[in-house]
């Protein structure tokens, strides 16, 4: 899987979700601009000390992206979708694309994607999610539909056993 953040805005999603990547082993790719820098204290108090870690691309616009990607297979999260995200196949190789805090994706590239656009449900009278929680909850669904592969899924106490 792959993670697409079109013009993100906060430091601090973009690291919560950089540090969500690093612990799935899911690229992640940014689109300019930012309203950011990436060195910025903030992303890297929110990545913690995994931020070298994340193996992360950019690209001047989406243009470019799908100039470097041309086959790639990109599910866009956004309000407007049909589709909610847990009704999608998602391939190995897929890309999930989410776009900036205050708009989302912008409707020139949805209304050429309708099929391919997803949604997390919820009531009306909320607008949107945080972005890096709805990051988290389409990239989780997509690794749980592909077997969470070479994820650990099983974890131990430090000093402790279980009792049961």
């Amino acid at each position: 899987m792959h993670i697409i953040l079109h013009q993100p805005e906060i430091p601090g999603n973009t690291g919560n979700i950089g540090r969500t990547c690093v612990a799935t082993g899911t690229p992640l790719h940014l689109i300019e601009p930012l309203g950011f820098r990436l060195d910025e204290k903030s992303i890297r108090r929110a990545g913690m000390d995994y931020w070298h870690q994340l193996e992360v691309y950019r690209y001047i616009n989406f243009e470019e992206f799908r100039e470097r990607h041309p086959k790639a297979k990109i599910w866009m999260a956004t309000t407007k979708a049909k589709h909610v995200y847990t009704e999608v196949e998602y391939g190995a190789g897929d890309y999930i694309m989410f776009g900036k805090e205050s708009a989302g994706i912008p409707e020139e590239i949805l209304a050429e994607h309708e099929a391919d656009c997803i949604r997390i449900p919820m009531l009306p009278s909320i607008r949107s999610l945080n972005l890096s929680n709805a990051v988290s909850i389409v990239l989780y669904e997509a690794l749980r539909q592909g077997g969470f592969g070479g994820m650990q899924q099983k974890g131990e106490l430090h000093t402790m056993e279980w009792k049961s």
